[in-house]
């Protein structure tokens, strides 16, 4: 069942209403602009997730929101990889990045989860580290709980700004796939995004 042009691309954040609008939703957000753009769905239910497919520059996207909450993202995009027995390099996981401002998206490869408990589950699952993650910047807060942070919602002066800020990830994902992640690394990670 493995193509070559075949990728999974996760979006992580946690299902329901509460949380449509929260920053740790970044990842489904993301999902939900490509989709829109695009005209597709993900509304399927698979790989523990809601699914849709996407022929996107001459790629085979299958898109997953994980419907387990955060803590147990990994259990998805276990299924889809091993549906599909792709490779961890045709994994892309978008996921909010309290170590970024916001406004700020960055491309990485590889690394820790950086106390990021959706990253935590797919290491932990896959047994592996060095897939591609697509960063969006959440910036960090003042002070009180990071939790309560992350799990709050996106200010209106952010909100303001969010499409133009998934629109530069959509940019970026496009780059990924048409030329590799190194390249998509150089060209946009020593960019000044603003929100």
């Amino acid at each position: 069942m493995q193509s070559t042009n075949l990728f999974i691309i996760a979006g992580l954040g946690n299902p329901g209403p509460r949380y449509q609008w929260t920053r740790h939703n970044a990842g489904f957000l993301f999902l939900d602009r490509l989709a829109n753009l695009e005209n597709v769905t993900i509304t399927r239910k698979a790989f523990s997730s809601l699914a849709g497919e996407l022929d996107y520059k001459g790629k085979r996207l299958v898109l997953i929101k994980p419907q387990t909450f955060m803590n147990l993202s990994g259990r998805g995009v276990a299924q889809a990889l091993q549906f599909y027995k792709l490779p961890v390099s045709r994994l892309l996981v978008v996921h909010d990045e309290l170590d970024l401002p916001f406004g700020s998206i960055r491309l990485k490869q590889g690394g820790g989860h950086g106390g990021h408990n959706g990253l935590r589950s797919i290491i932990g699952q896959i047994g592996k580290n060095d897939f591609t993650r697509l960063r969006i910047g959440i910036g960090k807060p003042l002070h009180g709980d990071t939790a309560d942070y992350v799990l709050g919602n996106i200010p209106p002066e952010e909100m303001e700004n969010l499409a133009g800020v998934l629109d530069r990830g959509v940019e970026m994902l496009e780059m990924f796939l048409e030329e590799g992640v190194q390249k998509a690394m150089s060209i946009f990670n020593s960019r000044d995004c603003p929100g």
